[in-house]
């Protein structure tokens, strides 16, 4: 999976990923099954989490942070509840409730930080919420309206910019990409089922309510999904496959299966390190080459190229280069399917030079395309052109829930790898706030289907 933060965010101080830090113990549990926030945090781990801005600089945005949020609360449908006893929001008993427990520090951070400081606020243990999914779904639905439309105008006054070692080129991207997929491969399957598949899957017709489907259908509806993929890119015994991004081999194994050889490249070495593994003892070593390769380095010819939630870690000012790629190695009569997250165009050209709150602690260097923006860079610097597509952002939202209860449900084996309650506050957010994107419909999921024919009169 790679997931980007789309909204506007206020300048935060560069950091970089925190590295696990181990407690003593297990700290105490919240509202529905939350790692509770540490007294105290770590400065040294977590910089940006440890302590509120203070200051006067700090008390004047926070103050006017504070009456912007509580000016917005106050219309949303959901409850924000403080410590004097106030409620803000229209919701009724049964809507999500965001209790402040800090508003104070809460106001602090998000006039220093905007977007940045809700995720670190809530990382801190500023504010709890039981249905945090629900409470982010509120405000995803809600983005273009929470800040007043004049503030709006003056967002490139203050929308901090991507460093400059974020940047997605050859030189940063083995970096980017480590610091999320090399955590832990233990740490990845604590949460992701057998296949260990890091994207959405793809549920049967019959599944039922999507909102309700079992962890024990996780599995298949992954190799549904990678199914669906190489069915689309024609990949039968002897079709030669690229695939851009290994993830944990999954996909590369189900094409090996069909009788394909394949070459699928990867910059993680803890990725490329399971992956193999994974392929030869299913037998497929012989079939299947991973390699630690950037993306642009390919050569060859292949007559499929399949990439599955990548293209979101390759940066807006990289996508040509993204679909050059795939257009040089491909071979005449040749399909690309894909998977990308995608978000509505308008928000894409609003955002893509903000820095995020999931830049800056999940995924850096990413930007999630639409499927305006892909259709059209492959029109102007490519041959290939889109001839189909599905979105799925439901069966996301459901894969999401079922990867948060289930991470949830082990906290305590994730703890003894190593990864204290701020990182699983973070990591819980992270999931939570994906999630919402989807149930709102603010964010889809599409399997994208190119070629090179003619396009029909």
């Amino acid at each position: 999976m790679t997931m980007t933060d789309e909204n506007g965010t206020a300048a935060a101080a560069q950091v970089s990923n925190p590295k696990p830090a181990t407690h003593s113990r297990v700290t105490d549990w919240n509202i529905a099954g939350v790692p509770a926030a540490p007294a105290t945090i770590d400065p040294d781990v977590w910089p940006g989490v440890a302590h509120a801005p203070s200051g006067t600089k700090a008390l004047v945005a926070g103050k006017a942070a504070g009456l912007l949020f509580r000016g917005a609360a106050r219309h949303l449908p959901l409850r924000v509840a403080y410590p004097d006893g106030s409620v803000l929001g229209t919701g009724g008993p049964a809507a999500p409730v965001m209790t402040m427990v800090r508003p104070e520090a809460f106001e602090a951070r998000i006039g220093d930080n905007g977007l940045i400081g809700l995720g670190e606020s809530f990382m801190a243990g500023d504010w709890e919420a039981s249905d945090l999914a629900g409470v982010l779904e509120v405000f995803a639905a809600s983005v273009d309206t929470l800040i007043p439309t004049p503030l709006q105008k003056l967002r490139t006054l203050y929308l901090p910019r991507t460093p400059r070692q974020e940047r997605n080129d050859e030189q940063n991207t083995r970096s980017n990409i480590s610091r999320h997929y090399d955590l832990s491969n233990e740490l990845f399957s604590k949460f992701l089922d057998a296949t260990m598949s890091y994207s959405s899957a793809l549920f049967p017709a019959d599944a039922g309510a999507l909102t309700s489907v079992p962890w024990d259908s996780l599995a298949e509806a992954q190799q549904a999904k990678i199914d669906r993929l190489l069915d689309k890119a024609g990949v039968r015994e002897g079709t030669r496959v690229l695939e851009i991004g290994t993830g944990w081999g999954e996909l590369a194994l189900r094409a090996a299966a069909r009788g394909a050889t394949v070459y699928s490249v990867t910059l993680s070495s803890e990725q490329q390190a399971l992956a193999q593994e994974r392929i030869a003892a299913a037998g497929y070593a012989d079939r299947v080459t991973v390699g630690l390769q950037d993306y642009r380095a390919v050569e060859g010819e292949f007559d499929a190229v399949v990439s599955v939630e990548m293209i979101e870690a390759v940066g807006y000012e990289y996508w040509p280069i993204y679909f050059q790629t795939i257009d040089r190695v491909l071979a005449p009569g040749g399909k690309v399917a894909i998977q990308a997250i995608t978000m509505p165009h308008g928000r894409m050209l609003a955002t893509r030079n903000a820095y995020t709150w999931v830049h800056k602690y999940i995924f850096p260097g990413g930007f999630l395309p639409s499927v305006r923006a892909i259709e059209g860079v492959t029109q102007q610097h490519t041959t290939l052109r889109v001839r189909e597509r599905m979105g799925m952002g439901d069966h996301y939202a459901a894969t999401l829930r079922l990867w948060e209860e289930r991470f949830m449900a082990r906290s305590q084996e994730v703890a003894g790898l190593g990864f204290d309650t701020v990182f699983q506050r973070m990591w819980l957010f992270y999931l939570c706030y994906s999630r919402a994107g989807f149930q709102s419909g603010y964010l889809d999921v599409q399997q994208i289907v190119l070629d090179r024919r003619e396009a029909q009169l």
